[in-house]
């Protein structure tokens, strides 16, 4: 039987700071074009993959260690501090374009993207559980990707007038004004949370303690979130999927202005390609909902079904395949949000942050491998190819989540549970009682 959460309306204040974040994080007009900006300074796709993988560098290095940052102090601190890095980023990026001034925009765009991650899920899930309804966490995260999208689609819809208007010099104000609004915004995140004593016990199978006074310290954050990782098999599983579903098409979604201008439309036509993609993940954040009633089987066939699209799609080379791509894209989207909230729902313990980092950067270090991959094939024989060799990945993880169930069942001799349900099968699911709030 599937159970409706109710209506919380105590969970709407964080609702609104969480959507209007997510919109204006992502509202940056330089997406659709600053592979173009590298391309018209006269990088290569070599050149441009080196740049995403000095990106993702920063990330692996700064992920965990973030994390553990944001288990130690206030989360909602660091997600005010994160979207002024790639505020300046863009700022050396439209006055001064070169190689070395785009090198140095990533490391400061990747950082800012280490302090948010993890931190932001980890304030959402343990406020949500605060105000008893962790069951909404999914659904939430689902909504905040779609207002992702839809800003990414909005900058689409202008970067082109602009561009025309102002160039890249007015591209990239408008993106530094929607930076510093984000930071604004995270300001009125509400955070409610008992610090942990130092030396805390946290892990995977059980709560660590909740009412010191004193708190943990950066590096006791951090080694209680990696033994999280290491201790139960349920969390590996489910960390281990972050990356398996989330590295390879968000490596793609950075290169899809080049598949996207192979076609042989216009530059100024390459947002609207994109608002096509941008649309499916809009789509896909919505059937959250859908999404959390499938069965393991069912996540698997997603897979199938994203990544078949994807290689068709990339494989026609006319602006049409991008119709299929947007199928693909909301089909990662969706398959994105429930491995998300799966592994939200499997954390137990004080370091929810830095386990949801170790899968960041377990996300990152797999990116990295792919943007090193993809420049060596789409070099030698171009994106669309490049595209459709990715997708046979995801035909590996459908079939992995396929074996990985076949033998639990065999074990268990239960049916599979819903893909996005939370909990694990076997075990109660992560609910707690609402904590005494204190205000951080």
């Amino acid at each position: 039987m599937i159970v409706t959460p109710a209506r919380v309306p105590a969970t709407r204040p964080l609702a609104a700071t969480l959507y209007g974040y997510a919109f204006l994080t992502d509202f940056v007009l330089l997406y659709p074009l600053y592979v173009l900006l590298f391309a018209d300074t006269g990088l290569s796709v070599g050149q441009i993959s080196s740049l995403f993988v000095i990106w993702s560098a920063t990330g692996i290095l700064l992920e965990v260690p973030s994390g553990a940052w944001a288990d130690a102090v206030s989360r909602r601190l660091l997600l005010a501090l994160a979207p002024l890095l790639p505020a300046v980023a863009f700022a050396l990026w439209v006055f001064v374009p070169s190689y070395p001034a785009f090198a140095v925009g990533f490391v400061l765009w990747g950082a800012g993207g280490a302090l948010r991650s993890g931190a932001l899920e980890a304030l959402v899930f343990t406020e949500l559980d605060r105000l008893g309804a962790a069951d909404r966490y999914a659904r939430l995260m689902g909504r905040a990707r779609t207002a992702d999208v839809a800003a990414a689609a909005a900058s689409g819809a202008l970067a082109g007038p602009v561009f025309a208007l102002g160039g890249y010099p007015a591209v990239g104000v408008a993106s530094i004004g929607a930076c510093l609004l984000a930071a604004a915004v995270a300001t009125r995140f509400p955070e409610h949370r008992a610090v942990p004593a130092a030396g805390p016990t946290a892990g995977a199978g059980g709560p660590g303690p909740d009412d010191g006074d004193d708190e943990p310290g950066w590096l006791a954050s951090l080694r209680a979130g990696l033994a999280a990782a290491r201790a139960d098999r349920t969390v590996r599983a489910a960390l281990l999927l972050v990356p398996a579903v989330t590295a390879v098409w968000g490596g793609l979604d950075e290169y899809t202005g080049l598949l996207a201008r192979d076609t042989g439309v216009s530059e100024a036509t390459v947002p609207l390609l994109l608002l096509l993609l941008w649309g499916g993940m809009t789509v896909g954040g919505l059937l959250t909902p859908v999404g959390e009633r499938l069965t393991t089987g069912g996540y698997a066939g997603l897979l199938v079904l994203a990544a078949s699209t994807l290689a068709v799609g990339a494989l026609l080379g006319r602006p049409a395949g991008f119709l299929l791509l947007a199928v693909a894209f909301a089909a990662f989207q969706l398959a994105t949000v429930l491995a998300d909230a799966r592994l939200q729902a499997r954390i137990t313990g004080t370091a929810r942050a830095t386990v949801t980092s170790v899968a960041g950067m377990a996300t990152d270090l797999t990116i990295v491998a792919f943007y090193g991959a993809y420049g060596l094939v789409a070099g030698a024989a171009g994106n669309a190819l490049a595209f459709a060799l990715a997708a046979v990945s995801y035909l590996a993880v459908a079939l992995w989540l396929a074996a990985r169930r076949g033998a639990v069942d065999a074990r268990r001799g239960g049916p599979p549970p819903a893909a996005g349900a939370v909990g694990d099968p076997g075990r109660p699911a992560n609910r707690q009682l609402p904590e005494k709030s204190s205000p951080s």
